[in-house]
């Protein structure tokens, strides 16, 4: 399984513990703090999902989600978000979100969207 995954959050803890757990589960991870280095490793890496923060200073989820899709029309995305903002989310899911996880999330049921979202490699 090579499949990769970014990780998109300014928050470290929350990065690390994502990181650890999908390293585990066996995906190639990247990590990134913020919408600029988010969209280089779309540049540089090809991601097979993106797992995206909604609330990230300077370029906000928003924003990030909308350059990778003029990017790669077909990125996978999950977003997050801390805050019960629905059209955040309903815009998100608009723009071709997946599916949404409320902080604090379930490690779990991310580990389970992941595998579901992921495109198989044929």
């Amino acid at each position: 399984m090579n499949e990769k995954i970014l990780i998109v959050d300014d928050q470290f803890g929350i990065r690390i513990l994502l990181n650890e757990v999908l390293q585990k589960e066996g995906y190639q991870t990247f990590q990134a703090a913020n919408g600029i280095q988010a969209l280089e490793i779309v540049d540089n890496h090809s991601p097979d999902l993106v797992l995206l923060d909604m609330k990230i200073p300077g370029m906000d989820g928003i924003e990030i989600l909308k350059r990778m899709k003029q990017k790669d029309a077909d990125i996978r995305v999950i977003i997050m978000t801390a805050y019960g903002e629905l059209d955040m989310i309903q815009e998100a899911k608009d723009l071709g979100a997946l599916t949404h996880f409320a902080k604090p999330f379930d490690i779990d049921d991310i580990r389970q969207a992941v595998k579901q979202y992921i495109p198989a490699k044929r």
